[in-house]
């Protein structure tokens, strides 16, 4: 190991061990100032987010490895300028998020106790099996897109450390399952928190080093002519019209369907505080987006004709080369982020679905003796469930598929072709009831595995599309068929 790589690794570990030590302490903190039970403590952060933590926590989830590593380097080696293209739709991603499922999601989980995106599904459509099914679907999901953000994670410390692949990930695991498991989602939000500042950091860093590092445009633009010929044509390098729109829809509308994303509208404190998240959001998101693709773009002039095992290697590689050791480790602490914030959100999300919406609902129900026993052993079952679900995911992570980008847009198109429909249809369409919600559920996900699967495209457009399509379908299909009477009073009351 060189004397550089020993300076990014102690930085790098010393942010991974800051990030553990301020999130488990604060979260303590907030939990003794609470008089909320420890479910609402821990799978919620006792609903008292401001706007700017709000804000940071839903950036910090909706951005993830993908945005820092995966999407420049697909930028600079392969995709020019279409890349960024796509990646501009995410701007208005927060905005999204919080002004359409915000106030709506804050006013029913407050009504109905719930305190995760089942808990307003079963609120809102009464039936378990449309509970149990978007719940084993949201894990099977949840654990593929987590495998991606290990691997970034992993990728990331085995590129500036030297380190075998199974150390780096065994780091980088170790991590981000402790402080999630025992800090809960007040430790999430607020490392969330420091996690958007540390990335707006390292995305200045990394144009400013970019363009120092490029001498001229004109320079630059020569030598990507010769490296990647289209790189300047917003459709040249790749992508289709019809695959453009697939991008759009599965970054830009389809957040709606994020589960991660969607609890969000949960947690935060007053109207101000929402309003205050939509505005910041959107801002540190279009920085995020646009400031990492295009110089991800520019970054591929730099290459001085290297190979790459795969474009997740790409930029680990280009800032050792272009920063000093200091800033470069800086900059890589901002991806780092990424992953740890990512996938600190949906460990925590996975555990309160297994275990409020499963053991409790399901396994537990109506013994008062077992519920007396649950309700005692909470926090340590939470714990429990937490840890296995990390050392799974690092499990199935030690023998990695090729390409994270791939496998994170897979399993967000799973998400939102399950999800889109009962959480947007719920909050909107009164005809919308339990058949509808299964029916647009199982539909969605099966048209979106089979197309996926066999490549199925008209117009190259792809799977998330057809999933999404094909359940909006069933669900007001099935809505109109079988909705005769309206809806339950019960519901009608709490979730409109």
């Amino acid at each position: 190991m060189t004397k550089d790589q020993m300076i990014m690794l102690v930085i790098l570990i010393g942010y991974l061990i800051l990030n553990t030590v301020l999130g488990m302490y604060i979260s303590k903190k907030k939990d003794k100032e609470s008089s909320m039970n420890f479910e609402k403590k821990y799978f919620i952060g006792s609903r008292g987010m401001s706007g700017f933590v709000l804000a940071m926590t839903t950036v910090a989830t909706y951005t993830s490895v993908s945005s820092f590593i995966s999407g420049p380097g697909a930028a600079g080696l392969t995709y020019g300028f279409s890349q960024a293209w796509i990646s501009g739709v995410q701007i208005g991603a927060s905005f999204l998020i919080l002004g359409v499922l915000g106030k709506k999601f804050a006013i029913v989980s407050r009504k109905t106790g719930a305190v995760t995106v089942a808990g307003y599904l079963k609120a809102r459509y009464k039936s378990d099996a449309l509970i149990i099914i978007t719940t084993l679907l949201m894990l099977i999901f949840f654990v593929t897109q987590m495998i991606a953000q290990f691997m970034g994670g992993a990728t990331l410390i085995e590129t500036v450390t030297g380190l075998p692949y199974g150390a780096a990930l065994a780091i980088f695991a170790f991590v981000v399952i402790v402080y999630t498991a025992f800090g809960g989602f007040t430790a999430v939000v607020i490392t969330d928190t420091i996690q958007g500042i540390v990335m707006l950091i390292g995305t200045f860093l990394f144009v400013f080093y970019v363009l120092s590092n490029i001498g001229s445009f004109e320079a630059m633009s020569m030598t990507l002519d010769t490296t990647l010929p289209g790189w300047d044509n917003l459709t040249g390098t790749g992508y289709t019209p019809g695959a453009l729109l697939s991008f759009w829809v599965l970054v830009g509308v389809g957040v709606l369907g994020l589960p991660q994303t969607a609890v969000r509208g949960m947690g935060f404190k007053d109207t101000k505080s929402l309003h205050n998240a939509m505005l910041i959001g959107t801002i540190v998101i279009g920085v995020l987006m646009i400031g990492m693709h295009t110089a991800g773009v520019w970054a591929g002039a730099l290459t001085n004709g290297q190979t790459f095992t795969s474009t997740d290697y790409f930029m680990p590689t280009i800032v050792q080369r272009i920063m000093p050791a200091g800033m470069a480790a800086l900059f890589l602490a901002a991806p780092m982020a990424a992953v740890m914030s990512t996938v600190s959100s949906l460990l925590i999300l996975a555990s309160a679905s297994i275990v409020k919406d499963l053991l409790q609902q399901y396994v537990i129900k109506d013994n008062e003796e077992k519920m007396t026993k649950f309700q005692k052993n909470l926090s340590k079952s939470s714990f429990l469930v937490t840890f296995l679900i990390g050392i799974l995911v690092f499990i199935l992570a030690l023998t990695p598929p090729d390409i994270i980008f791939w496998i994170n847009l897979f399993a967000m198109g799973g998400l939102e072709s399950c999800f889109f429909w009962p959480i947007l249809g719920g909050i909107f369409y009164k005809k919308g009831n339990s058949q509808a919600a299964i029916a647009s559920t199982l539909t969605g996900v099966i048209v979106y595995i089979l197309s996926y699967q066999f490549n199925i495209t008209v117009f190259g457009i792809n799977a998330v599309v057809w999933g999404i399509l094909f359940g909006g379908i069933a669900y007001f299909l099935v809505g109109n068929l079988t909705c005769k009477n309206g809806l339950d009073k019960d519901v009608l009351e709490k979730c409109f």
